[in-house]
């Protein structure tokens, strides 16, 4: 949810990544970050799990995105951990997201793995009360990897049509900053209709 402070008339908004393990989620904020003009962010918190070296928290991100009506926008971006038994993690993270970008593993081998990511994000969404009133864009990553499946193909498994879908292959920066503008857009469009913005 979209926090206001008034004394700084800075608006907040919660983008969080999920996806299954090494999906490409943290390619995705490191790329941004990166790429990013260092008086526009803040410092990126990454926290590993010793044993494997993957993020098993989040990543944060902020970046400065202008103004709506007076208040500058400050978004905040965040990794689920793709682990499924840091399911308590996921739900914490994901509780007050503005919107919500998925990243698929496109290859054959991780379906399994993001068929249960995605069913596991609903879940949380429906406890939430979230589902159907946070936006979603798909970001289907690793484009540039043999033994891939179409787009059309994870789509219909995933039942996930009416979602807005960015073909990507983050390690290289494709369609990173594309499913960023696409999910800040909706974020924003969400906010401006859920909140009376003062002036």
């Amino acid at each position: 949810m979209v926090y206001l402070n008034r004394a700084t008339r800075e608006m907040s908004v919660k983008i969080v990544y999920c996806g299954a393990g090494l999906s490409g989620k943290t390619t995705n904020l490191q790329y941004i970050y990166g790429q990013t003009n260092p008086v526009a962010k803040g410092e990126m918190i990454k926290l590993n799990n010793p044993e494997t070296e993957r993020t098993i928290y989040f990543d944060f991100l902020p970046l400065q995105m202008g103004e709506i009506r007076g208040h500058r926008v400050r978004f905040h971006l965040y990794t689920v951990p793709g682990q499924i038994f840091y399911d308590a993690t996921r739900s914490i993270i994901l509780k007050g997201a503005d919107g919500i970008v998925f990243v698929v593993d496109s290859r054959v081998s991780r379906l399994d793995a993001t068929l249960e990511s995605w069913d596991n994000l609903h879940h949380h969404l429906r406890v939430l009360g979230l589902e159907n009133r946070v936006p979603i864009v798909v970001q289907y990553n690793k484009r540039d990897m043999n033994n891939i499946m179409t787009v059309d193909e994870i789509r219909t498994l995933l039942g996930a049509q009416q979602y807005p879908q960015i073909e990507a292959a983050a390690n290289g920066g494709r369609g990173v900053f594309e499913t960023l503008r696409a999910i800040g857009k909706l974020a924003l469009h969400s906010v401006r209709e859920q909140s009376a913005i003062a002036a």
